[in-house]
C-alpha cells in the first residue's frame, strides 16, 4: 500500500510539474514551446472489433508557426482486454520552419504501422507497453521505423456508470531505424484527462520530444490537446471503463 501511495504522489508531482514548465514557458513567450492538437473518433463495431479516425495539427509555437499535419485511420482487434492489435493507414505532412506552413514541405509521407498494445494492472495503476512497425512512403523514399512506447496510468475520482472521471498518465517512447545511426527519437509525456462521459474524453498534457538527425519534425516542446469520442452501434452497446493511454 505504501508504494502505490508513494506511485501516485510521484505520478501526480510530475503532471503538475510538466504543466508547470509548459506554462512558464508560455508566460515567457518561449518560440520552443509549441501546441499539438488531437481530434480522435473511434467507432466500436462488437467487443473485439472497432474503428478509428484521426487527425492532428501540430504548430512549432504557442499556436503560430503551424508546420504539420496527419490524419489517419485503422481497425482494433481485440481478443482480450489486455490485448490490441492494430492496422493503421495515414498521410503526414511536415513543413519548413519560419511561418505557418511554408514551402517547400520537409516532407510527405503515406504511412502504413501494424501495433501492438498490452496492458497490464498494478494495484490502481496500469501499465501499457505499445509497439509500433512503419512503413514509410517518403519523398526521400523507403524508409521503416520502429517505436516503442512505456507507459502508466492512474484513474482516479468518484466511480460512475463504471469507470472513474480522471487519470494522470506518463510515458516514455523510443523510435527506432534500421540504418545508422539507428536512434532517431524520444518522446516524453504527461497528461491529465478528464472523461466527461462514456463517448467524450478531454485530455491536456505536456510532451517533450528530442530528435537525432530527423528531418520531418523537430523536436520541441508541446502543450498538448486532446479530445477523443467513442461511439458504438445500436445493435452493440460498450462497457464502459477506465480511461486508455491514448496514442499519438
Amino acid at each position: 500500500m505504501l508504494f502505490l501511495q508513494g506511485m501516485r504522489n510521484l505520478l501526480i508531482l510530475l503532471v503538475v510539474f510538466g504543466f508547470f514548465c509548459a506554462t512558464r514557458s508560455v508566460a515567457q513567450d518561449a518560440p520552443g514551446l509549441g501546441s499539438w492538437n488531437i481530434l480522435n473518433l473511434k467507432y466500436g463495431i462488437n467487443k473485439n472489433w472497432s474503428l478509428f479516425g484521426e487527425a492532428q495539427l501540430r504548430s512549432l509555437r504557442f499556436y503560430d508557426h503551424f508546420h504539420y499535419y496527419e490524419y489517419k485511420g485503422g481497425v482494433n482487434y481485440q481478443p482480450i482486454p489486455q490485448l490490441r492489435l492494430t492496422l493503421g493507414l495515414g498521410d503526414y505532412d511536415t513543413y519548413a520552419e519560419g511561418g505557418n506552413f511554408v514551402t517547400p514541405k520537409n516532407n510527405d509521407e503515406l504511412r502504413i504501422w501494424p501495433q501492438i498494445n498490452f496492458t497490464h494492472k498494478v494495484g490502481a495503476f496500469v501499465l501499457e507497453q505499445r509497439y509500433r512497425a512503419e512503413f514509410r512512403f517518403t519523398q526521400q523514399g523507403f524508409r521503416n521505423r520502429y517505436r516503442y512506447r512505456l507507459g502508466v496510468s492512474y484513474p482516479f475520482g468518484s466511480q460512475k456508470a463504471g469507470y472513474r472521471p480522471f487519470q494522470v498518465s506518463a510515458g516514455n517512447e523510443l523510435f527506432f531505424t534500421n540504418r545508422e545511426p539507428y536512434f532517431e527519437r524520444n518522446r516524453i509525456n504527461l497528461a491529465f484527462s478528464y472523461r466527461y462521459s462514456t463517448a467524450v474524453t478531454f485530455q491536456a498534457g505536456y510532451l517533450h520530444q528530442f530528435d537525432y538527425r530527423i528531418n520531418d519534425e523537430t523536436g520541441r516542446d508541446f502543450l498538448q490537446l486532446g479530445v477523443y469520442f467513442e461511439l458504438s452501434g445500436n445493435s452493440f452497446k460498450q462497457k464502459p471503463g477506465n480511461i486508455e493511454m491514448k496514442d499519438n
